[in-house]
């Protein structure tokens, strides 16, 4: 399955898309703000996190998801403060980070969980996500069960710290178990003003659902969308917004059903430059959907 775990290694691009940055053209989006995960450039940031957050904003964004946060860590070597004076610089917001939580889902031990919120705070962020499951934690349906309690609780942490806590779906929490989902369970059984949802439009489609239908079961409680297409020719991987088989401007006529505040661009699979992918993305977002 290609997840966050399984990718695409790709190299020998980044000198073209370094080439090409300078010629971007850069276009203020309409209404909402369009937005970028981060792991779209797991590859790249590590190397120049400065450099990285620099194309970003040149590319036309205005907003970053954040991943992979450690209180020894922090962002890619940066603690806290200085990743927020950095995505200042630059004239970028972090509404939203995807931060670790199966430790706590596992045991339950609170102090598993407190230091990605402190980190998530200290930039100012408003959703608190939980990005992936490990198989180990959704092999049935009293799993998912213990991940909604486990979530519940995870609410009522973060609210003290002003944080609004979400999920993050792949495909596997469309598994059947009788007559319900993975996904079904947590949204009936996670509270409707603590915990969120943040859409990944991808893996619902590839899961063989319509993020219109669960729009209109779970009015408002979708937040963010990830925004990435399904490759033509293979659904197993990611596009570019706009070249693919997905219908978002479809999707998007349900904006308002669903709750939306923000619109993020992630990829996974390149066949091209990255961050001449990423400025690709975000034109067509910018010009199609807001």
């Amino acid at each position: 399955m290609n997840s966050r775990r399984d990718f695409l290694k790709q190299a020998g691009l980044a000198a073209a898309g370094a080439a090409l940055l300078p010629s971007f053209a850069f276009s203020p989006a309409k209404g909402k703000a369009v937005g970028i995960q981060l792991y779209t450039l797991r590859n790249e940031l590590p190397k120049d996190v400065k450099g990285v957050i620099a194309k970003v904003a040149g590319a036309g964004y205005k907003e970053v998801e954040t991943y992979g946060y450690s209180a020894d860590g922090g962002y890619w070597g940066l603690n806290a403060k200085a990743f927020k004076a950095l995505l200042d610089e630059n004239g970028l917001k972090a509404p939203s980070g995807h931060f670790g939580m199966d430790g706590f889902i596992r045991s339950g031990n609170v102090d598993e969980i407190k230091p990605l919120i402190e980190g998530a705070a200290a930039i100012g962020m408003k959703y608190f996500i939980c990005p992936y499951l490990d198989g180990s934690l959704r092999n049935s349906a009293d799993d998912f069960k213990k991940v909604a309690a486990r979530l519940n609780v995870i609410a009522e942490l973060a609210k003290k710290s002003g944080l609004q806590t979400a999920y993050h779906n792949h495909d596997f929490e469309f598994v059947k178990y009788g007559d319900t989902t993975g996904y079904d369970i947590l949204l009936a059984e996670t509270d409707k003003k603590n915990v969120l949802f943040e859409m990944d439009l991808y893996w619902v489609v590839r899961s063989g659902n319509k993020p219109q239908d669960l729009f209109a079961k779970h009015s408002g409680r979708f937040p963010l969308w990830h925004v990435k297409d399904m490759d033509k020719v293979n659904n197993g991987i990611n596009t570019e917004v706009g070249t693919g088989t997905i219908d978002f401007k479809a999707i998007y006529k349900e904006a308002k059903l669903a709750g939306l505040k923000h619109l993020i661009v992630e990829q996974e699979n390149f066949a091209k430059d990255p961050f001449v992918s990423i400025k690709q993305s975000f034109d067509y977002v910018n010009r199609e959907l807001i």
